[in-house]
C-alpha cells in the first residue's frame, strides 16, 4: 500500500456515545483548528441533545448507522461500552471514516486483527485513546532508557488500581438495570492504561504471558459463571510478560483493592545501569556512577505542577491520597507542541487528553501514523486478552499473538515531540 497523501479536508467527527467520559473530549475536538464539523449520537436521545446544546455540536444523529453512512463526517470517535469499541470500529472503516476509539480497542483478538486489516487495506487513521503513553513516568522512563543511560531493561512494573466501588454509577448510568452484566468485564479485557506505559517505554512487545486471577468474594452477583456477559470469576488479574527485548514484566489490573483514588503508574522500570522506582507521589531515579549509586529526586518533574504547588502544607500527602490536584501536567509534558487553543483548556487523567486529541488530528492532517496506531494498539491490548484465557487455566504459559510493525514506509508520530510539527491552518 503506497503512503497516503496529505488529507486537504478538515476533520468533521462524530461522536458516539455521549457519556460521563465523552464530555471531556468533545470541547478539546470542537477546539482543535484541524475540526470544523463536530455531530454526536447517543441510544438515548436525551443525552444526545444536553450534549448538543452545552457542546454546540453541528448535528445529532439518531444511530451509529446513520452516523456512519453520512458524507457530512470523515471521522468517528467511539466512547461506548468497552465491548462495543471493536466491531463499531471495524463498520466505522468499513465505511471509510477514520477512527479515534477510547480503550480497549477492542475485546476479541478476531476484531483486533481485523481492524490492524482494515487500517492497512484503506490507508485511514486510526488512533487508540490511550492516556498511559502520554503519562509523565512513562515519558521519563522512555527518555532514559532510549538515551542508553539505563543501560539493558531487566525487569518493569506496571498496575491500575480502581476500585470497584468508584465504578458502580459508571455502569449504572451506561447500562441500566443490567449494569452488573457489563461491570463484570475482566480486568485483563482493559489492560492498556498499565501495558501502554511499560511497552512504550521498553520499545518492545510481549512475547508470552502467565497470569493469575483473584476470584471476587464481594460482589457474588456481579463476578462468576452466569453473573456476567463473559463468566468472569476474577475482580483482579496479574500478569508476567516475556518481552521481545528479554525482559521481564509484571502488569496487575486491579478492581478489588484498598486504594486511595483511580491510578495507574510504573512502580519500577529497572535497567542493567539504572532504576526508577515510584511509590505514590516519590519519583527516584538511581544511576550507578564511577562511584556507585547516585540518588535523584526526580518527584518535581513528574508531578502535577499544581500539586507541587502545595508540597509544603501539613495535609499535602493526605490530601494527594484523595487526588487532589492531580488532574493537571507534569513539567515533563511539554504542553508548547500542541495547539495554543487547546492549551489553557481543562483536561483530566494527569494532563493527557489534549495530546491524545492532537495526535489524532495531526496523524489524520499529515498521513503519518499516530503513536497509539493500530499496530501499536494492538500490542497494548493482545497480551492481556491472552492473559486472561492463561489465568482461567491457572497461570499456563501462552504465546501472545502479533500483528507486528507497521509498513516501513508509514511514518509513525512521535509522543514525545517537544514542538508542533505541522501548522493545521
Amino acid at each position: 500500500m503506497e503512503s497516503k497523501s496529505i488529507a486537504k479536508q478538515k476533520i468533521r467527527i462524530g461522536f458516539v456515545g455521549c457519556g460521563q467520559f465523552c464530555r471531556f473530549f468533545v470541547p478539546l475536538f470542537k477546539a482543535h483548528p484541524a475540526v470544523e464539523f463536530v455531530a454526536v449520537c447517543d441510544r438515548v436521545p436525551e443525552r444526545s441533545k444536553e450534549f448538543a446544546e452545552t457542546f454546540g455540536a453541528d448535528r445529532i444523529f439518531d444511530t451509529f448507522e446513520e452516523m456512519i453512512a453520512s458524507s457530512e463526517i470523515n471521522a468517528v470517535a467511539i466512547f461506548t461500552q468497552r465491548n462495543q469499541h471493536g466491531h463499531m470500529s471495524i463498520a466505522a472503516l468499513k465505511a471509510g471514516k477514520n477512527v479515534y476509539s477510547a480503550v480497549p480497542m477492542a475485546t476479541s483478538i478476531e476484531e483486533i486483527k481485523e481492524i490492524v486489516r482494515l487500517v492497512e487495506e484503506t490507508g485511514l487513521t486510526y488512533s487508540m485513546g490511550e492516556t498511559g503513553i502520554y503519562r509523565p513516568a512513562a515519558i521519563y522512563c522512555r527518555e532514559k532508557f532510549a538515551s542508553g543511560e539505563m543501560g539493558d531493561m531487566v525487569y518493569a512494573e506496571a498496575q491500575y488500581n480502581h476500585d470497584m466501588k468508584d465504578l458502580y454509577h459508571v455502569f449504572q448510568y451506561s447500562e441500566g438495570d443490567d449494569w452488573r452484566k457489563m461491570a463484570g468485564l475482566p480486568p485483563f479485557y482493559y489492560p492498556t492504561h498499565s501495558t501502554s506505559m511499560v511497552l512504550s517505554a521498553a520499545k518492545a512487545h510481549a512475547v508470552k504471558v502467565a497470569a493469575f486471577g483473584y476470584a471476587d468474594k464481594v460482589d457474588k452477583d456481579i463476578f462468576g459463571v452466569g453473573k456476567n456477559y463473559w463468566d468472569n470469576p476474577f475482580s483482579n488479574s496479574s500478569m508476567l510478560m516475556q518481552l521481545s527485548n528479554g525482559a521481564i514484566a509484571r502488569i496487575s489490573e486491579n478492581r478489588r483493592i484498598a486504594w486511595g483514588v483511580p491510578e495507574t503508574y510504573i512502580s519500577n522500570f529497572h535497567g542493567t545501569k539504572a532504576s526508577y522506582e515510584c511509590s505514590l507521589i516519590q519519583h527516584s531515579y538511581i544511576k550507578i556512577g564511577a562511584d556507585g549509586p547516585e540518588y535523584e529526586d526526580v518527584s518535581d518533574l513528574l508531578n502535577p505542577i499544581e500539586l507541587t504547588k502545595h508540597k509544603g502544607e501539613p495535609d499535602f500527602v493526605a490530601e494527594a491520597v484523595k487526588g487532589s490536584w492531580a488532574s493537571g501536567e507534569a513539567p515533563i509534558q511539554i504542553l508548547s507542541r500542541i495547539p495554543q487553543e487547546l492549551q489553557p483548556m481543562e483536561t483530566n487523567h494527569s494532563g493527557t487528553h489534549k495530546f491524545m486529541v492532537d495526535d489524532f488530528c495531526q496523524a489524520y492532517m499529515t498521513g503519518k501514523l499516530s503513536p497509539t496506531n493500530a499496530w501499536q494498539a494492538a500490542r497494548y491490548n493482545l497480551p492481556g486478552l491472552t492473559a486472561h484465557k492463561s489465568a482461567l487455566q491457572g497461570g499456563v504459559v501462552m504465546e501472545v499473538p502479533d500483528c507486528g510493525d507497521p509498513p516501513e514506509h508509514l511514518e509513525v508520530l512521535s509522543a514525545d515531540r517537544r514542538e508542533n510539527e505541522e501548522d493545521y491552518r
